[in-house]
């Protein structure tokens, strides 16, 4: 590591507070923004100790040792992505953001340079150029894949509880349960039934379960297939099988695909299904 490598490095480390509310100084006003200079005061501060971290990811890019850059860099990615999903930050405003740091960051190199300028060649200044923007063109690229990939997981956990409420399995007595299926059944939706519904089941004991399908405005063929397959599934755990609301078409589709419903019990509504297994007579 040079002399002057050294001293730049020394330089911008001790100048890390300034540098920080330089950055900060220049916020404007902006609605719904963490980066507006009217957010409240504790974001304030959250934004200040990232700033430090990133501050400090690309100062250590001057040192010899390129791992200490990459560790940095995971580091910072991971902490700042993970705060920007949590609080909906549009990535298109965190590269704004970094672009102002990058902004603020060169001023100070250049403060360094006017007081060393005697010693600072061409080459020293170029070396530096390459160096420090190379270093912030990684940290977009890292903080671009780690925000995408929380924004995954937060999808990904959004997705599963959608899945999980759109297919409830609702005990009403300790071995008989309900699955009133809403809305359209497309084929994402039939999959993820075939593959919550006989494990909701076998978990409650359920022994006797009704599936009502008369909320359901949409279904094909390729559903009634899927739905096909959750009561064969539940035949083989031992739990026996019920549907109400059946829509005349799809059972006659259903009849033409082969799907053989015959040992299925079947019912044009709940409440008639329910009149015969609690044995209800109609006043």
């Amino acid at each position: 590591m040079k002399q002057l490598d050294v001293k730049l490095y020394e330089y911008l480390l001790a100048k890390l507070p300034e540098i920080t509310t330089s950055w900060l100084a220049m916020r404007k006003v902006e609605k719904n923004s963490i980066y507006s200079i009217t957010a409240h005061p504790e974001m304030e501060e959250t934004l200040r100790e990232q700033n430090k971290l990133t501050n400090l990811t690309v100062i250590s890019s001057l040192l010899d040792d390129p791992e200490i850059f990459e560790k940095n860099k995971i580091k910072w990615a991971a902490v700042v992505a993970r705060s920007r999903v949590k609080s909906n930050t549009p990535i298109e405003d965190v590269i704004q953001a970094l672009s102002n740091v990058r902004l603020t960051y060169w001023r100070f190199v250049k403060e360094f340079y006017l007081v060393h300028k005697d010693e600072i060649t061409i080459d020293d200044y170029m070396r530096w150029s390459e160096t420090i923007n190379n270093a912030f063109d990684r940290i977009y690229i890292s903080f671009a894949e780690a925000y995408n990939e929380y924004i995954s997981g937060k999808f990904d956990i959004q997705q599963s509880l959608i899945n999980e409420l759109s297919s409830p399995v609702i005990k009403i007595t300790d071995e008989i349960g309900v699955v009133p299926l809403i809305g359209e059944l497309d084929e994402l939706r039939a999959q993820s039934m075939l593959e919550s519904i006989p494990e909701k089941s076998l978990e409650s004991g359920i022994e006797h379960l009704f599936i009502d399908l008369s909320g359901v405005t949409v279904i094909d063929t390729h559903v009634a297939q899927q739905i096909f397959q959750v009561t064969k599934v539940l035949s083989l755990l031992g739990t026996r099988c019920t549907i109400t609301g059946i829509l005349p078409a799809i059972a006659q589709a259903s009849t033409e695909l082969g799907l053989d419903f015959k040992n299925i019990q079947t019912f044009s509504s709940l409440q008639l299904a329910f009149q015969k297994e609690f044995l209800i007579v109609e006043q």
